[in-house]
């Protein structure tokens, strides 16, 4: 049987840290060295982005994030349009060895009204 990527975005946020933009807000203001990843297609970053936020597009997240993060205890924060492409990098992250990864699951719009 062929999983959806409905089905395996559900299965992704029941092994990650799913947060809210308000949530996501509060860690990161308290963390104060966190990194934010815009996970949408560079196109759409280009048009709104997060003040903050670099852009990796999902498919490049695995050759990108070790130099961006050499350490992987990093705060991360994925986001994207709405919710399901971060929970899935948020994913791959902490297979790939990140202990502090949160996706925000939250519509890219009221991201950016929380994160400017």
């Amino acid at each position: 049987m062929i999983k959806t990527a409905g089905q395996l975005i559900s299965e992704a946020q029941t092994q990650i840290s799913c947060v809210d933009a308000a949530s996501a807000k509060s860690l990161y203001d308290e963390t104060g060295n966190a990194v934010i990843i815009d996970v949408r297609e560079a196109n759409s970053a280009a048009q709104s982005k997060l003040t903050d936020s670099t852009n990796i597009s999902r498919g490049l997240i695995e050759m990108k994030v070790p130099s961006l993060c050499p350490d992987p205890e990093t705060v991360i924060f994925t986001h994207c349009g709405g919710g399901g492409r971060a929970s899935l990098a948020a994913l791959t992250l902490t297979q790939m060895g990140y202990t502090n990864v949160h996706a925000i699951t939250a519509k890219f719009e009221d991201i950016k009204k929380v994160f400017g």
